[in-house]
């Protein structure tokens, strides 16, 4: 093994720029928690709102709520993440210091300008945007690339697919082509489900193996290539529309029945006790519940995008929120079982999925309440994890180690 810091060196850099998960982690988090109170008043108090005229009549609010959600929040944690793994895997160094820093802020400085309250060119948010998420395909890619690790290729692959995506997003807002921008909103949607499939059916069933001591189950071939398959179809249909729907629902309703067999063969009953794990099983049992009811809903178009919530609720944010509380304690050398209590805010999301996805289709004449009530719980649930973990994220490792 390559001794990949040097702890001189390391040491001299502020720890919130020493591993990729640090500023990621904690700016996807602050913006999660802000983006969606934002979002709710800017819809339906603009007298009270930040934004002025300008932004709603050119950066669109039915185009900045699903944009920043998933390009700022979602890949905001994706690449922290893999950006810190991809180290872990191939033992090279990843992103850190000054280079850090300067992606970090190319993310940071995309969301900003898109909150101006004057008119900007849109190509410069899309420059920022494309360079932040550039430099982290092109990270993965060398740190794959100098071990010839090539079965972790397609990180790289993927985020390049979401740079081309975001530029796509931008074009469509320039040319107030809304139809293109909901196919895309959709297309990530799958794309991050894909992600989840892939990250999660690895270590989901790890960390859940080592925590209750008994044997990890082992993948079944079959099984594993078919959702592979299922969810790349999703994705390309998402986005491009070239199935009829009675097939599009096929492929949603197999996806979700092979994800409940999956996720039946990981030991969830064994995780009631522990919320760093039950956590991690219900946020991915969100996917195939969510799979399901939009097979079921397909021909509802109102309950289709409502059940979108549900996946990007309670799988996509839970999962996140998990994954980001437990990996900032192993980074730093904190045991994972012993860290902040974070039952109240893994509780939270899930609420808010029920109220955003559910209640209006039960009760459609409250939506407006189910809306701010999830919004609250949402605010509570990241705002827990900011509160926690922002000490944790910008000091060193309790064990003196770099990273």
């Amino acid at each position: 093994m390559l001794n990949i810091d040097d702890p001189a060196e390391t040491e001299k850099t502020a720890a919130i720029w020493r591993l990729a998960f640090r500023p990621f982690f904690l700016g996807g988090a602050a913006l999660a928690m802000l983006y969606i109170p934002l979002w709710l008043m800017g819809w339906y108090t603009p007298q009270y709102s930040l934004f002025n005229s300008n932004f709603w009549s050119n950066v669109l609010p039915l185009w900045w709520h699903p944009h920043e959600l998933l390009f700022g929040f979602a890949m905001a944690i994706v690449c922290g993440f893999l950006l810190t793994a991809v180290q872990t895997w191939t033992n090279q160094p990843s992103l850190k210091g000054p280079t850090l820093a300067i992606t970090f802020s190319s993310w940071l400085l995309a969301r900003l300008l898109l909150l101006l309250p004057f008119d900007i060119p849109l190509f410069l948010p899309a420059i920022f945007d494309s360079l932040f998420l550039g430099i982290a395909a092109f990270t993965m890619w060398r740190c794959v690339y100098r071990v010839k690790q090539w079965q972790n290729i397609g990180f790289s692959i993927m985020l390049t697919v979401a740079l081309i995506v975001n530029l796509v997003s931008y074009y469509a807002l320039q040319e107030r082509n809304f139809i293109l921008a909901n196919q895309i909103w959709q297309g990530m949607l799958f794309w991050l489900a894909l992600l989840i499939t892939i990250v999660g059916g690895r270590v989901i069933p790890f960390f859940t193996a080592m925590r209750v001591k008994q044997p990890k189950a082992e993948p079944i071939f079959a099984l594993e290539k078919s959702l592979l398959v299922l969810m790349i179809a999703l994705v390309v249909q998402a986005i491009f529309k070239v199935l009829p729907m009675a097939v599009e629902q096929v492929l949603l309703l197999s996806a979700g029945v092979l994800h409940l067999i999956r996720i039946s063969r990981w030991l969830p009953h064994k995780t009631l006790k522990e919320p760093m794990l039950w956590s991690l099983h219900l946020s991915y049992l969100s996917l195939p519940i969510a799979l399901l009811g939009l097979g079921w809903f397909i021909n509802n178009e109102f309950a289709y995008r409502s059940l979108l919530h549900l996946f990007a609720i309670g799988c996509l944010a839970s999962l996140c929120l998990s994954m980001i509380s437990r990996v900032s304690l192993g980074h730093t050398s904190r045991n994972i079982y012993q860290g902040p209590n974070m039952i109240l805010a893994f509780v939270c999301l899930p609420i808010a999925a029920l109220l955003r996805a559910v209640m209006p289709l039960i009760f459609p004449a409250q939506t407006q309440t189910w809306l701010w009530l999830a919004g609250g719980f949402w605010f509570l649930a990241f705002g827990l994890f900011v509160w926690h973990y922002s000490p944790i994220l910008s000091r060193p490792r309790i064990d003196g180690r770099p990273g």
